[in-house]
């Protein structure tokens, strides 16, 4: 059995329908669908079971025997940005995470899981996989530091793959479910649809009108990484999960009117409540990826927003 916690979630559902399309069935799904809408994510899928998280947490933790797990790829967190109930976060995101990874090296498994690129706050010290770039600015940031810091002094000694994944700018199906915090390229395309014009912030921290970037990479990468590395078990570490591009926003918006055939761009007044607390420019340093041996090339925006949109658009 593999299982994904998070699973209704943005990538862990891509995550899953790639499993699928590798013929695997026998898939435990590990969520928490009070947001009912999830569900759209999942409706297609094949699993063999599904859980809520506490229940999980509950069994696992239980003295009783459990099915031979292949691995697990711990997806599901609080993901809120905004969360400031600092008690609520590290429950979720540190804790749950930590009983987790020591049942698996207890139990021999593959413990793949999401952090995040988060940890390096507003990048001013870079985007390397280093103690002196990383510096969390929320509490969701903090969380996934501290679980990073954390794995770092069990690596030396583990015995079983463990594989953490900084993840940066991730777009693509299965995210309409976030609202808000949906990225850009899908706002950009309701925004197309709707009114003919793509609404992008004006400049900040010394960036142009729409020039601020971000290096924006497509769930079906970030998808590839995960099972190249379920492949590959020798590996072990952090990684960052980026295409090692920094893109404009500018970029994305023009490739979603370039799928359209038709749109403007207007800019917005820059919100008075992120100045300060904004990531104007982010860039995955990916060399860690390639030491670890995957080779393959990342969708630049152009390719990613146009297999997207097919997606999306298509949608039933």
């Amino acid at each position: 059995m593999i299982i994904v916690t998070g699973g209704a979630g943005f990538i862990g559902s891509n995550l899953i329908a790639a499993l699928n399309a590798r013929g695997e069935r026998n898939i435990l799904l590990v969520d928490n669908l009070a947001n009912g809408q999830k569900m759209h994510n999942i409706a297609d899928l094949d699993i063999a079971d599904y859980m809520d998280k506490t229940e999980f947490k509950a069994w696992i933790e239980s003295a009783h025997s459990l099915p031979r797990i292949r691995a697990i790829f711990h997806q599901g967190a609080c993901s809120a940005t905004t969360e400031w109930d600092g008690e609520y976060v590290m429950r979720n995101n540190y804790a749950y995470s930590k009983c987790l990874l020591h049942y698996c090296i207890t139990h021999n498994i593959p413990f793949i899981y999401a952090s995040s690129a988060s940890v390096y706050g507003c990048g001013k010290h870079g985007f390397k996989v280093e103690r002196s770039c990383e510096r969390p600015i929320n509490m969701y940031a903090y969380s996934k530091f501290q679980f990073d810091q954390y794995v770092r002094q069990l690596l030396p000694d583990a015995k079983s793959p463990i594989v953490g994944f900084r993840y940066f700018n991730v777009y693509g199906p299965r995210e309409q479910h976030k609202g808000s915090m949906s990225s850009t390229a899908y706002h950009f395309n309701q925004q197309i649809i709707a009114q003919k014009t793509a609404r992008l912030f004006a400049g900040c921290d010394g960036y142009a009108d729409g020039e601020q970037r971000r290096d924006f990479v497509h769930v079906d990468d970030v998808v590839d990484v995960n099972l190249w590395f379920l492949d590959h078990p020798e590996q072990r570490g952090i990684y960052n999960v980026g295409t090692g591009k920094a893109e404009t926003f500018n970029a994305v918006a023009q490739a979603v009117i370039a799928w359209h055939k038709q749109g403007l761009i207007e800019y917005i007044p820059f919100p008075v409540h992120l100045k300060g607390a904004y990531q104007s420019y982010t860039q995955a340093d990916i060399s860690g990826l390639r030491q670890a041996g995957y080779g393959k090339e990342f969708l630049s925006i152009s390719q990613g927003v146009s297999r997207y949109l097919d997606w999306l658009n298509s949608a039933d």
